[in-house]
């Protein structure tokens, strides 16, 4: 009888400490200072230059995907990729990276690709250095670029002879259709392409030889190692390519190249 009378009441006790309501903890935090948050990072304020047009493309389809850091032209102005290229009118990739792998708009609406072949073979064109298109000075032409004040003849090799004279026609170079290379000094007494580092997009240049005369737009500016011949490679396009030393940095140079408007 005192078995059964224990066990009910150890089951009465345990059913009682089931029954009493369960209670959640309260917790209190201090809110944080205002200082400990960080301002957003959207940003609707519209921008409007003196100097820009009011229709200028701002949205991500003309963004460009910077050079990579340390890179010969990861501080050259509008050098990149386009974030999305199929979406730029004209554009197919590259803008100005690695150096000068720019992809300039096409010349009077070629792109340099046969017809026939549906873009899959491009035709280079180049003019020759004869005996008839040298003038009685010995040159060979004139390259004019205003914006830096610049007037300078040229003259057949980039021997330090002829840079002493002018600038130099890279002689394995067209010398008028097609890829047109010059090289010049950048300090001294001839320092005629010192300041073509400073070209803009959009910059004229203006090169006259006996077969005429024709005016180019600047599409590149760049730093490019020492030991990148590319630039001279032919072109089906008619471009100027200039070339110089880097100030202080002999294993790059300046590279500047434009296309015929």
């Amino acid at each position: 009888m005192k078995k059964k009378l224990s066990m009910l009441l150890a089951a009465c006790a345990l059913m009682t400490a089931f029954s009493m309501p369960a209670h959640a903890l309260e917790y209190e935090f201090d809110a944080p200072s205002v200082g400990l948050f960080g301002r957003p990072t959207s940003d609707e304020t519209i921008y409007v230059g003196v100097n820009d047009s009011v229709n200028i493309d701002r949205s991500k389809s003309a963004a460009l995907i910077p050079p990579t850091f340390g890179s010969p032209t990861s501080y050259t102005l509008n050098a990149g990729e386009y974030l999305t290229a199929n979406l730029v009118t004209g554009q197919t990739g590259s803008v100005s990276t690695g150096g000068v792998t720019v992809i300039p708009p096409s010349v009077g609406g070629s792109t340099g690709a046969d017809s026939s072949t549906n873009g899959s073979h491009w035709t280079p064109t180049y003019t020759a250095v004869t005996e008839d298109l040298y003038y009685a000075a010995g040159h060979l032409g004139t390259l004019k670029i205003p914006v830096i004040g610049l007037t300078v003849k040229v003259y057949q090799g980039t021997d330090s002879t002829t840079l002493a004279k002018g600038a130099g026609h890279f002689s394995n170079t067209s010398i008028w259709n097609g890829n047109v290379a010059f090289a010049a000094h950048n300090r001294g007494v001839a320092n005629h392409f010192g300041k073509i580092h400073t070209l803009s997009i959009g910059d004229k240049i203006t090169y006259t030889t006996k077969l005429g005369t024709r005016t180019y737009e600047v599409y590149s500016v760049s730093k490019i190692s020492v030991n990148d011949v590319s630039v001279l490679n032919d072109s089906a396009d008619n471009i100027l390519t200039l070339v110089t030393c880097v100030m202080n940095q002999p294993d790059y140079r300046w590279c500047v190249q434009a296309k015929a408007a």
